[in-house]
């Protein structure tokens, strides 16, 4: 037990999310707090030829800037280089290392540790030989394995047997192994390796120190952590669990207080701005074996919203979502089938009326009785969003809701709700049709386009699936006199759902002959706002 080496890769893998781009003073503050838990190395970051974009030191991690920090006496330093820098170079593998490396007693780093995907792994093993010349010690990670084969894992393990590596990796890429699972790839890998085994685990479903943990009882003599868990989506497991975790297994007396201080002071900060850390949705990727980085970009885009989210992954884990493609999110996106089409034409019951179209914000509840009066004294054509049901339900001519997560999750509520639902149904997958069988459903068909507004008789062209887009284009193409909105308060000046619906409000304003559209109860959109009280 007391051979486990604890590899912290903060600067490694955190750098995703800031470009590598660490104060140094920070780092320096980082060292010492990894020689006070004991870290037996740390991976200060990547080493590569990419010069695309602004990217900050521990991106090239380069012999040059390490020797102008103060390393602590006793921790050892470690780069990763990725596979396909290597394979991909025009010169060649060794040329390639050779630009990378000189002799390992000209540079303060000890260990390289290569990353490969399984289809890379063969053919960049002979790196291991090149560094072995130079005087490094060598790792190996193998990325998603997770769903390989016993038989494919034994060969590869079999590959690694016939070079001279000082530990051979691997990592749950997908988040997706349980302890059980992570036991039975390392028993396999055993079957063939016999030299130390380390292992890199995320933290989808919460598994992260879990697998760790259990792969130490298995064996395992590399333990891999970042802190605070920092790294891609829901990160990794973490360096200051691990090290109380292990501080009797290696044997170790360690002082964490140091770590505490800088993550409370750096970690904690960077964290909430930057959101890693697992959620459900990470949990649900993890679950159904979905890169990440699908989950990440969608959180970080103002344009998806939960639902969006759900469908996505429920796309993702029927046609395949191991390796991230953006071209596959877009079409993740894409909820409806077909061209649009419809049935029902909202101008046979809203021509030349005024619309109001209520929304859910709190002030729907602040002016409720307010709004009543409006509508009993001047019944204006009342189009409600999904099942908001603050004002009163004999005042609400329709609902409406496009989305197709939200629209199944609501189904039971609407069974219950006596007003037609708009939606559009010639569009969506049987199953959701199935759950409103007795339902008055109103027909109206819908297609996204980016930036575009279009309304036709029976279906629209929208920039995005919110309803409230779809609301505003049942009523224009019902040729409402004009458009009043209630409830729709805003997120906050800070929040970026708010600049996204000032953008559609903008691009829906910009085409020709759309009715007027004014706000009768507080709002922080940029929209024309008057007050229910003055009519």
């Amino acid at each position: 037990m007391n051979n486990i080496k604890l590899l912290d890769c903060t600067l490694r893998d955190g750098g995703y999310y800031n470009s590598w781009d660490f104060d140094v003073s920070m780092i320096q503050d980082y060292l010492k707090a990894m020689r006070e838990i004991s870290a037996d190395f740390v991976e200060l970051g990547l080493r590569g030829f990419s010069k695309d974009g602004f990217k900050g030191a521990c991106a090239y991690t380069t012999d040059r800037f390490i020797k102008n920090l103060i390393i602590p006496e006793g921790l050892r330093l470690g780069v990763m280089v990725n596979a396909s820098d290597l394979l991909k170079h025009p010169d060649g593998m060794d040329q390639a290392l050779s630009k990378l490396f000189v002799p390992a007693l000209e540079s303060p780093v000890s260990l390289v540790r290569i990353a490969c995907h399984v289809h890379e792994f063969e053919k960049a093993l002979p790196a291991a030989n090149w560094l072995k010349n130079k005087g490094y010690m060598v790792g190996f990670n193998l990325m998603q394995i997770a769903d390989r084969s016993d038989e494919e894992i034994k060969n590869l393990a079999l590959a690694a047997s016939h070079y001279p590596l000082d530990v051979l990796y691997f990592a749950d890429s997908l988040g997706s192994l349980s302890p059980d699972e992570t036991a039975r790839i390392i028993r396999t890998i055993r079957e063939a390796w016999n030299g130390p085994l380390g292992i890199h685990t995320h933290d989808n479903m919460g598994y992260a120190l879990a697998n760790s943990i259990r792969a130490v009882e298995e064996g395992v003599t590399w333990i891999d952590g970042t802190v605070t868990g920092m790294g891609r989506g829901p990160g990794n497991a973490k360096t200051e669990y691990l090290a109380i975790e292990l501080e009797e297994q290696r044997n170790l007396k360690i002082n964490i207080t140091p770590l505490m201080k800088i993550i409370e002071s750096y970690f904690k900060p960077m964290q909430q701005k930057c959101g890693w850390g697992t959620n459900a949705f990470y949990y649900l990727s993890g679950k159904y074996g979905i890169h990440p980085t699908y989950i990440q970009e969608m959180l970080s885009d103002s344009r998806y919203i939960e639902e969006d989210i759900l469908a996505v992954i429920d796309y993702l884990k029927s046609e395949g979502g191991k390796k991230y493609n953006i071209n596959t999110l877009e079409a993740a996106r894409n909820f409806y089938v077909g061209n649009p089409s419809g049935t029902w034409i909202p101008a046979d019951e809203i021509s030349g009326k005024e619309v109001l179209i209520i929304g859910a914000g709190p002030n729907i509840v602040k002016h409720k009785k307010a709004l009543e009066n409006y509508i009993l004294t001047n019944r204006p054509y009342v189009i409600a969003l999904n099942t908001q049901s603050s004002i009163s339900s004999d005042l609400i001519n329709v609902r409406a809701a496009c989305h197709p997560v939200r629209i199944l999750a609501d189904s039971a509520m609407h069974s219950v709700l006596p007003q037609p639902l708009v939606i559009p149904a010639s569009m969506l997958s049987e199953n959701i049709i199935t759950a409103f069988q007795g339902k008055q459903l109103l027909d109206f068909g819908i297609s996204i386009q980016e930036n575009t507004f279009r309304f036709e008789s029976n279906h629209c062209v929208l920039p995005n699936s919110l309803v409230f887009s779809y609301a505003l284009a049942i009523a224009t193409s019902g040729k409402a006199s004009r458009i009043l909105l209630a409830g729709f308060d805003g997120y906050g000046a800070d929040d970026p759902r708010t600049s996204e619906v000032n953008k559609l409000l903008l691009n829906f304003t910009s085409v020709p002959n759309t009715p007027a559209l004014i706000s009768i109860t507080p709002t922080q959109y940029d929209i024309r706002t008057s007050s229910v009280y003055a009519y």
